[in-house]
C-alpha cells in the first residue's frame, strides 16, 4: 500500500514562495494520478492541482492557475507544488493524495483515496 508523507509547509509572507514536497513510500509511483488539494479553516477541501503520473499532464484550480505548478520526481517517487506568488487565501492545510490505479490520458480531479497527513501553509498579509 502507498503511503504519502507531505513536507514544507510554513509560515511566510504575501509575494512569497514555498514548495511542497509529498514523498511516496510502500512502491514506486506508476498508474496513478497524484494531487495536491487544500483546506482552510471553517471551508470544505477543495481541489488544487494533479499530475497523470504516466503522461506527466497537469490540471490546476482557477485559483491557483499561473501561480502553482505540480511537478514529479520518478526517481525519487515524490511529487511536489511550487508555489509563487502566494497570497493569505492560500492559508491551508495542503494534503497530497494518489489515485491508484490510473491508467486514464486525462487528470482527475476526483476519486482519490490515499491520503498524506497534511502540511500547514500559512500567508501573512
Amino acid at each position: 500500500q502507498v503511503q504519502l508523507v507531505e513536507s514544507g509547509g510554513g509560515l511566510v509572507q504575501t509575494g512569497d514562495s514555498l514548495r511542497l514536497s509529498c514523498a511516496a513510500s510502500g512502491r514506486t509511483l506508476s498508474n496513478v494520478a497524484a494531487g495536491w488539494f487544500r483546506q482552510a479553516p471553517g471551508k470544505e477541501r477543495e481541489f488544487v492541482a494533479a499530475i497523470n503520473w504516466n503522461y506527466g499532464s497537469t490540471y490546476y484550480a482557477d485559483s491557483v492557475k499561473g501561480r502553482f505548478t505540480i511537478f514529479r520526481d520518478n526517481a525519487k517517487n515524490t511529487v511536489y507544488l511550487q508555489m509563487n506568488s502566494l497570497k493569505p487565501e492560500d492559508t491551508a492545510v495542503y494534503c497530497c493524495a494518489a489515485r491508484s490505479p490510473w491508467i486514464g490520458t486525462y487528470v482527475p480531479m476526483q476519486g482519490y483515496h490515499i491520503w498524506g497527513q497534511g502540511t500547514q501553509v500559512t500567508v501573512s498579509s
